[in-house]
């Protein structure tokens, strides 16, 4: 018989497998630390919004608590790198051993498949110009687009020159890869032999299936229990290779089929997922944070309706323009709108929403975490500003929330 699964323990069982039950850092972070989470959470979505920080640089934080970022640069950018760029979950960072699962997609993006109509076709009319922009990589080593020659591009924050294209063409057809980035996180491109290990390069390229197959092994143990639906958004994998795989990965006993109260669609429990009795955790969760990136499973996990404001007009939108579900145990409490003003040297708090049924201690908890996050982000300040009907209440936490001690983010007393 299925087994069915009640929503809170659905829930406990999510914030397991994303790391949120682990042990907090006892001493300084290091990147045995990162190497943990990263080997849960299979990935980090790149997004280029820093009005609090590089997307990429939270959902580390909200796991680990103040941890050093040059951690994650050096690991992604360094001499030696043990994550590599390219589209998983949206641009992502993932682990370099991941890349020859990506393959697949990487050959599929050469035919102009799975890729910007526009890109895949200015790869075949532009094929000699493409080869020209790889040409000059291979003698002259690592090049951003602004370095290339090329047409100036069309002005605007999508405007791409010819070289912007043919880079990007590249990058997704897998025969250049990320090698740093500068300035204003500009990608600088390599060769992938001359960035990632030799001994990635050198494993055999799986057939699509077997590559999927092992995508949705660890979208599952990041999930701890989902949808099909979930599972292929993890990777953005179509349906028709998702499907398939499914019931062989049943078959292998990875997945048991189980049902949760409330959820339409059938579900999957990792055949490894933890089941806590309860989960002590308090953290912010950045908007690409991948225990709640996909919209509709948050809402079923959470009962939390969450979209991401950045690209609505300001005069239209709910809850703000970056705004970051605040995580108290096993529930969704609370979001604020956040700012950093490193000119001013403050965290700035633009709204503050606070849940149905959240506790009455919740603006105490948050308090705690935006100084915590405050003294990560190098700021001296944190200041609820506005009038919201929960700013006067989230300003007097802070005037008695002590100052931050070690910077983890769990647990808390």
């Amino acid at each position: 018989m299925t087994e069915t699964i009640p929503l809170a323990t659905a829930r406990r069982i999510a914030l397991a497998a994303q790391g949120f039950v682990d042990p907090a850092p006892s001493g300084a972070v290091d990147r045995r630390h990162l190497q943990r989470v990263l080997g849960r959470i299979g990935l980090l979505q790149i997004d280029s919004v820093s009005v609090l920080a590089r997307a990429h640089y939270l959902p580390l934080y909200s796991r680990l608590g103040a941890y050093p970022r040059r951690l994650l640069d050096q690991a992604a950018w360094g001499r030696r790198p043990r994550l590599f760029e390219y589209w998983a979950h949206e641009a992502s960072l993932l682990p370099v051993e991941t890349q020859p699962l990506l393959r697949w997609r990487m050959e599929r993006a050469a035919d102009g498949h799975g890729i910007y109509s526009g890109l895949a076709r200015f790869g075949v009319e532009r094929r000699d110009f493409v080869e020209t922009v790889l040409r000059r990589v291979e003698a002259d080593g690592p090049l951003a687009a602004s370095d290339l020659e090329g047409d100036p591009g069309e002005g605007g924050w999508w405007g791409w020159s010819d070289a912007k294209r043919a880079v990007e063409w590249l990058f997704w057809a897998g025969r250049l890869t990320t090698a740093t980035r500068r300035g204003s996180f500009e990608r600088v491109y390599d060769l992938p032999e001359r960035v990632l290990p030799e001994a990635v390069l050198a494993q055999p390229t799986p057939q699509p299936q077997d590559a999927h197959r092992e995508l949705i092994r660890i979208a599952a143990r990041a999930h701890g229990i989902a949808t099909a639906s979930d599972l292929r958004d993890y990777f953005r994998l179509a349906p028709d290779q998702v499907k398939p795989r499914l019931p062989e990965l049943v078959e292998s006993g990875d997945l048991l089929p189980v049902s949760v109260p409330g959820w339409s669609q059938p579900a999957f429990l990792h055949a490894a997922a933890r089941r806590p009795r309860r989960v002590h955790a308090r953290a912010l969760l950045a908007p690409f944070d991948p225990l709640i990136w996909e919209r509709s499973r948050t809402e079923r996990l959470f009962g939390f309706r969450y979209r991401l404001e950045i690209y609505t007009p300001a005069d239209k939108r709910q809850h703000g323009y970056y705004v970051l579900p605040f995580l108290l145990d096993d529930r969704l409490v609370a979001r604020v709108d956040l700012k950093t003003d490193r000119r001013s040297g403050r965290l700035l708090v633009l709204a503050t929403g606070i849940e149905d049924g959240a506790p009455a201690d919740t603006l105490e908890h948050l308090a705690v975490e935006l100084r915590r996050m405050a003294d990560w982000l190098g700021v001296a300040e944190v200041e609820a500003v506005g009038e919201g009907p929960m700013q006067p209440g989230l300003r007097a936490a802070l005037a008695v929330s002590p100052p931050a001690e070690d910077g983890a983010a769990r647990p808390y007393p």
